[in-house]
């Protein structure tokens, strides 16, 4: 019997540079699960300094690109987010996947939208320099954090809770699907996974992968569901093996290699600084 396969799988803030950042658990997440579309919803940068990326930031790119060969027929969409802006030119080259501002689709019957959510995010927009100082020292507190990061994460769930973004961005998007006709809106940004049906909308954030609770939204005949990898942590296979999700060694057959092309072919292995944006 085949695996189920979801229409949609979206994944937001992964922030790839960040040492919160699970991006190998993100990686097994796309290699054991079948979607033909995949929105990665925003932030899965943390800053442009890409010297921050580590090998397993490296591989997780080297998937997305190889989701996005033709022969896979699996479309891939990025959303911008803040932390990614400016890098729709280098994503295009880097890993063959077309960068949007917002991203609009029809299933089931429904109209619907995708967008990363900081534009609702009143503090973001209007104190870009305040942020980006914020996450300078955000990512410099990280390297002098304790292994399992618990400084940094702690900050990062009261940043979202005393900026009250959940309830600005929940709000803002709700208005902007009913100026544009939408039934369902997905967005990212506050790292907290949240369902909000308001007149008829359905408002969905799909959470973050840089704190202890890693969540996914995907969408199929069923409808929209919120997922936490870390409670699902076995999942069945088709030949009756499970896999272990917090298995810590490396995956067999799989090699280095697939992050060294990637790395190697887009220059990005240089240690260049870039200018680093603001949550």
């Amino acid at each position: 019997m085949d695996p189920h396969v979801y229409n949609t799988l979206i994944l937001s803030d992964l922030h790839l540079g960040s040492e919160t950042s699970h991006a190998r658990e993100a990686t097994r997440l796309l290699k054991e699960t079948r979607f033909q579309r995949l929105i990665l919803l925003g932030d899965i940068f943390a800053d442009l300094n890409f010297a921050r990326l580590t090998k397993d930031h490296w591989k997780f790119l080297g998937y997305i690109r190889k989701l996005s060969n033709p022969k896979r027929e699996i479309e891939v969409v990025w959303v911008e987010g803040n932390h990614d802006h400016g890098l729709a030119d280098i994503m295009s080259h880097l890993v063959g996947v077309r960068v949007y501002q917002q991203y609009i689709w029809q299933y089931g019957g429904l109209r619907h939208i995708a967008i990363h959510g900081h534009q609702f995010d009143g503090f973001q927009v209007n104190r870009l320099t305040l942020s980006r100082v914020g996450t300078a020292l955000y990512l410099q507190l990280q390297k002098l954090d304790f292994k399992s990061k618990p400084i940094a994460r702690l900050i990062d769930r009261l940043n979202t809770r005393w900026l009250r973004m959940s309830p600005k961005v929940s709000s803002g998007a709700l208005a902007y699907a009913r100026h544009h006709g939408a039934d369902c809106i997905f967005c990212g940004h506050t790292h907290e996974a949240l369902h909000i049906e308001h007149d008829g909308i359905d408002y969905y954030n799909s959470g973050g992968w840089v704190d202890s609770r890693l969540t996914y939204l995907t969408i199929d005949e069923q409808g929209v569901q919120i997922h936490d990898f870390n409670r699902n942590e076995f999942q069945q296979h088709d030949d009756g093996e499970r896999t272990d999700h917090h298995h810590s060694g490396e995956e067999r057959g799989e090699t280095d290699s697939e992050f060294i092309d990637v790395a190697e072919e887009s220059g990005l292995l240089e240690d260049v600084e870039y200018e680093s944006v603001g949550r």
